[in-house]
This record gives C-alpha cells, structure tokens and sequence, in this order.
C-alpha cells in the first residue's frame, strides 16, 4: 500500500501538473499546480514543489525530455544521511521525494544583511569533502545553491554532482567570502541589481580565465 505521500503525488500532483520545456538550455515552464500544491523552485530540468499537509517533503519533477534524474538519484544513494544534505525518500519514474531542507540561502544572506558566520562556510566545506569520498564531485555550488540555518551550513542542490569537469565556483565563493566579506560588510543589505553586476563580472571573468587555459 502506497503511504499517503506517496498517493497525493501519484494521482493528484502527477495527473494535474503541467511543466514543459521550450528550449534545452532555458528553464523549465510552470505552467500550472494543483491546489494545494506549492511551488517552491524551478531550474533548467526539474520543479520542486510541496504539500501543506507533508511539509517535511518536497517532491521534484523533472520535465518531459529533461535528462539527470537516474544520475541525481545514484548522487543521493552514495550521499547517505549526511546532515548537510537532503536525502532521497523515493524514486519515481519521473520525481524524486527528498527531505526538506529549510534555510536561508547565503544568496538571500547577503541581500538581507544577515552575517553569514565562518562556521557555515566550514560545514559546507566539510560536505563537499565528504562528497568527494563518495565519489561525487561537487559542481555548481554557489550563493543560491547552499543555505544557512541556526548557524550551520547545508548544500540544498546536488543535481551535477556527478559532472567530471572541474567547477571553481565554491573555491571563488570561498576566496571572496575571505577577501571581501569585512565585519561592517555583514549587516549591510546589499541590492538585487548590485549582486546581479557580481554575478555578471564574475561570469566575464570566469570565460576570461577559461579562455586563457587557466581553470
């Protein structure tokens, strides 16, 4: 017998939802949610979505033609229980249900002015490492995949983590996090359109690197 999660999801969300995808390289389309399903997030394959009445799940759907959900699930087999990471509950043919994870993400952190402690960069640090000797190697970890919660560090994505190429993105995070992030710094909201200049230079500079044989 299905548990009752499992049930929501196989004959309300499933039959009701409807995301497609327009172009292989752009975000999937959300285009509509059976009541009172949430959506939580969406990315360039899946949507992450959550039932009021099951709230320490969150169910993610993969859209038609998105390749990645055999290889997200063999990432969470060999994660385990860590308590850094969210955990796979179920598989499906087309969806997985995770554990949720709730923070704030070190994105949000820094749009808000809440200080992000060094403790969080050294848990994250500490699962990132772990992954690696599970043979996983940790690939698109940044400001909006990562959260904080009471203090500690959790790694909310994990969806390319068997990607073979190396990704700087959390040693440039780390770098800055070291060379910029001053005390007075910490408490200071810092706007949308100033994080977005960041993250449009250090995607410059990165191609800048990458064309030059550095990375």
């Amino acid at each position: 017998m299905l548990k009752p999660w499992l049930l929501e999801i196989e004959h309300q969300l499933l039959p009701q939802l409807e995301i497609y995808s327009k172009q292989p390289y752009d975000p999937i389309v959300v285009h509509y949610i059976p009541k009172p399903w949430k959506l939580l997030g969406s990315g360039n394959y899946a949507a992450v979505l959550m039932h009021p009445n099951y709230s320490d799940h969150v169910v993610k759907v993969y859209a038609p033609g998105r390749p990645g959900i055999e290889e997200e699930t063999e990432v969470y087999r060999r994660l385990g229980k860590h308590p850094a990471y969210s955990e796979c509950l179920h598989a499906g043919v087309n969806y997985l249900v995770l554990r949720r994870l709730t923070g704030v993400t070190l994105y949000k952190c820094l749009q808000r002015g809440l200080p992000i402690p060094r403790q969080v960069i050294e848990d994250i640090d500490e699962a990132l490492a772990y992954a690696v000797k599970r043979g996983l190697n940790p690939h698109d970890v940044h400001g909006k995949n990562v959260m904080m919660k009471d203090g500690r560090g959790l790694v909310v994505d994990v969806s390319d983590f068997m990607k073979e190429e190396y990704c700087p993105m959390w040693d440039d995070l780390k770098n800055a996090y070291d060379r910029f992030y001053y005390p007075w710094v910490r408490k200071m909201p810092i706007p949308n359109f100033a994080l977005n200049v960041v993250r449009r230079s250090y995607r410059k500079w990165k191609k800048f690197r990458r064309t030059r044989g550095t990375i």
